[in-house]
């Protein structure tokens, strides 16, 4: 669902204001973590994305895009699950070395580029049922009930590069949110 539908007043509000902030996600958690912040990366390399990624991404269905999936930790704690899908004509020139950030946190490079735009902003609520709710939670102690996280299409470079987040317990329940928008 879009950021600003009308099925977003479903979103739970500690939620909400992690999902509609228009700043660096990497920031923000960077900003509120009280200890050790770091990326683990759980995997990266080439695959096909899913569906809707695809359709976003306006590529063809059985496309190749380097896909890289990160945990965003504060204090050894995943926050905060990503995966980045990269599609292989987007890791051309300048973007090519998105390719090559091992931990590096992704977000300190999209933001520090002025010339990154935010093409569009998603929200979705997951369930037990779909497959990156799975892929969220591997690492966990407890699994919950449900997660909510938001997908954004970024212009790098002038090349679309597709970033989903989910968003884990422990930075909704545990880490303050950045200040209301709405």
């Amino acid at each position: 669902m879009d950021v600003h539908s009308l099925g977003a007043t479903a979103v739970p509000e500690p939620v909400y204001d992690w999902l509609k902030d228009p700043a660096s996600l990497t920031r923000r958690v960077t900003d509120a973590c009280d200890g050790e912040f770091r990326v683990r990366v759980r995997y990266q390399g080439w695959g096909k994305a899913l569906n809707s990624e695809n359709r976003l991404l306006s590529l063809r269905l059985r496309a190749t895009c380097l896909i890289r999936e990160v945990e965003l930790l504060c204090n050894g704690e995943p926050q905060v699950f990503a995966r980045t899908l990269m599609p292989v004509k987007s890791l051309r020139g300048a973007a090519r070395r998105l390719s090559h950030l091992r931990s590096k946190p992704l977000g300190k490079v999209l933001f520090a580029d002025p010339h990154t735009r935010r093409v569009q902003l998603q929200i979705a609520r997951f369930l037990p049922q779909h497959k990156s709710f799975h892929a969220a939670v591997a690492h966990l102690d407890e699994t919950p009930e449900e997660l909510w996280g938001r997908r954004t299409l970024f212009l790098y470079a002038g090349k679309p590069i597709l970033v989903n987040e989910v968003f884990l317990p422990t930075l909704v329940n545990r880490v303050p949110g950045p200040h209301r928008i709405r």
